[in-house]
């Protein structure tokens, strides 16, 4: 075993005086500002402290950004039912329920989507009615 006189003596660091310079902690601040003026430049448009106040805006902003995600894949399925919807209506002034006239549609090969049928059948019914009766 060792005896404690055989360990090495500590060196003594001595404390730092007032009159040495210390060396300033380093802030990217032109980064950082840079960032937040993003986000609230964003929130222009904003009611109240959500387009000012960086803690409200940054929040505010990720918000609209996730609903803005999300709601660009439900408006494709929000104009694929309307355009439903529409040759539908179409379809029945002809005696025709959709299904019955999209499955003729596609076993005649005829190459229109829903949104071009759809267009048809509300601004164009003299063509929409020729299309239903060459399917019938």
């Amino acid at each position: 075993m060792y005896h404690p006189d055989m360990w090495p003596k500590s060196v003594e660091i001595p404390p730092i005086s007032k009159k040495q310079i210390i060396m300033p902690r380093s802030v990217n601040s032109v980064a950082s500002r840079a960032r937040r003026k993003k986000i609230i430049k964003q929130a222009k448009g904003y009611f109240g402290r959500r387009k000012n106040v960086w803690t409200v805006a940054k929040n505010a902003v990720e918000k609209a950004m996730l609903y803005a995600y999300r709601d660009r894949r439900t408006k494709k399925r929000n104009f694929r039912s309307l355009w439903i919807a529409r040759i539908n209506a179409g379809a029945r002034e002809h005696g025709m329920s959709y299904s019955q006239f999209m499955g003729k549609v596609k076993s005649n090969k005829i190459e229109l989507n829903r949104k071009v049928l759809a267009d048809l059948a509300m601004n164009n019914p003299q063509a929409f009615k020729a299309i239903v009766e060459k399917v019938k």
